[in-house]
């Protein structure tokens, strides 16, 4: 059996090259800074007595290439991404060196000028090493083979996600499926903004890639040995037939990686594939919630409590400012209440800068915020595009109705429309809502029925992998679209 390293495990080369970069252009930081003193000599005494601040920076960068996310093999292999990344990155690090040396000086000693060298090297360095690793990525022998088992909706859906997410790091060689009528058959797969199979294909466009149906499941033992596939993706959302388990166990005995198409679903998109899950739903649905555990459900608290009352302390200062070029643009209360729906199903009134004109709602019917809507005022505009318009939910968060990372709230009327037709919508209740959310910061706001229900897939995955650490991904990657604008 060919071997091949998982995609999972490259972000683990991305981390040993990255951090002896790091290490490497920290040392020659501190050169430059022992060779521009004369009281200073470059050896083993000085950087013993540097190495506190070669861990440091080390730390910074990692930490901040992270969240980054420069270690997800998938976005790490985009050239774009990985560019910003870094240059994010770089920032994070510069800022956060010179925050510790201005709060310890002089109590320590810290030498300053060594941050802008090893953030201009290490920015340099790192962006050759990632052009030659996408470079390398991108080489068919890079890519790692797999079968799919299941040539159904699920199994295109897979194969769409890695043709559109994750063509460099996977070769898809072909379905297996039992159903006689496609065998010796190809199936084109479709980007996901054209119909879904079932749907019309003449309307579908040019497809992403075709791949054929190699056999039935008894077939799939031999088919695996004769093309060296070290990974099986399993698209079967229904009762598995006796062949098909047969054979999943014989390739667990050889070896083969077995993987569920929810879970590479979820890794490649950041969704949980809620029209897909079929008789695995107890696997692919977030049962065990982070919030049952003791130390989140406190160390959560702490943060939003500190967070919100930062947020205000920092507000409070521009707020008579704000109010008054509102009240100037569109006379009426500055402040805006609207009941939504929390944790376990409790209402409570979401607070807001009001945006726009009054009675914006006629006959008090609950209407969604569309794009460039008439009803928004000119500085309620400019607000929501900065989002300083949510900036009183910080007191929503202090009261404990929300947390700074959550699903967003919904209205109650709203609410029961969704529940009533989006198939386990109401997980969306088992958290509290938050003023971000990894929904938000994927795939922005929702205007209909259909885009609620990819926005539920999102909502799911943060239940599902909710952490401390997401939750700062998920803050820093709303301040970056606070920064573009992308409010509304």
């Amino acid at each position: 059996m060919q071997r091949s390293i998982k995609v999972s495990d490259r972000k683990y080369i991305l981390l040993v090259v990255d951090l002896a970069i790091i290490l490497a252009t920290t040392l020659f930081s501190l050169w430059i800074h022992a060779s521009g003193l004369k009281s200073l000599t470059f050896g083993f005494p000085y950087l013993v007595d540097q190495v506190g601040w070669l861990i440091l920076l080390s730390v910074l960068w990692i930490s901040a290439a992270y969240m980054n996310g420069l270690y997800d093999p998938i976005t790490g292999a985009d050239l774009i991404i990985t560019f910003f990344g870094l240059i994010r990155s770089g920032v994070i690090v510069m800022v956060a060196y010179l925050l510790v040396f201005f709060y310890t000086a002089p109590t320590l000693i810290l030498p300053r000028g060594i941050v802008v060298y090893q953030v201009i090297s290490g920015f340099a360095l790192i962006s050759i090493w990632r052009i030659g690793y996408l470079y390398i990525s991108r080489s068919p022998r890079f890519q790692r083979k797999v079968i799919i088992l299941g040539a159904g909706w699920a199994g295109q859906t897979i194969a769409q996600a890695i043709l559109e997410k994750a063509v460099n790091q996977y070769l898809v060689v072909g379905f297996i499926d039992d159903d006689p009528s496609l065998q010796n058959t190809v199936i084109s797969v479709f980007p996901s903004e054209y119909p879904q199979p079932g749907e019309d294909p003449d309307a579908a466009g040019k497809p992403l890639g075709k791949i054929p149906v190699l056999g039935t499941s008894s077939d799939l033992p031999r088919i695996v040995a004769e093309r060296n596939i070290p990974e099986v993706v399993m698209a079967i959302t229904h009762d598995m037939s006796g062949d098909s388990f047969k054979s999943l166990m014989d390739l667990k005995e050889q070896s083969v990686e077995i993987t569920l198409m929810t879970v590479l679903y979820e890794h490649l998109t950041g969704r949980v594939p809620v029209e897909h899950i079929g008789d695995n739903w107890f696997v692919s649905l977030p049962m065990d919630l982070a919030e049952t555990s003791v130390f989140y459900a406190v160390a959560s608290r702490s943060f939003d409590i500190l967070s919100a009352s930062l947020g205000l302390l920092l507000l409070i200062p521009f707020f008579p400012f704000i109010a008054l070029i509102l009240y100037l643009d569109s006379p009426g209360p500055i402040f805006y209440q609207q009941e939504r729906v929390g944790k376990g199903g409790k209402k409570f009134n979401l607070y807001k800068l009001r945006t726009m004109i009054p009675d914006a709602e006629t006959e008090g019917r609950a209407q969604r915020a569309q794009q460039d809507d008439p009803r928004i005022t000119r500085v309620g505009r400019w607000l929501r595009k900065f989002r300083l318009d949510e900036m009183p939910q910080l007191i929503n968060i202090l009261k404990g109705d929300m947390s700074a990372v959550g699903p967003r709230p919904e209205r109650p009327s709203h609410l029961l429309e969704l529940d009533e037709k989006v198939p386990f919508h109401r997980l969306r209740n088992a958290v509290k809502p938050g003023m971000a959310g990894w929904a938000v910061v994927n795939y922005g706001y929702i205007d209909d029925l259909e885009s609620a229900k990819i926005r539920l897939q999102y909502d799911l995955y943060y239940v599902k992998h909710q952490s401390l650490i997401l939750d700062i991904i998920i803050l820093f990657r709303t301040f970056g679209q606070v920064f573009l604008l992308k409010g509304r």
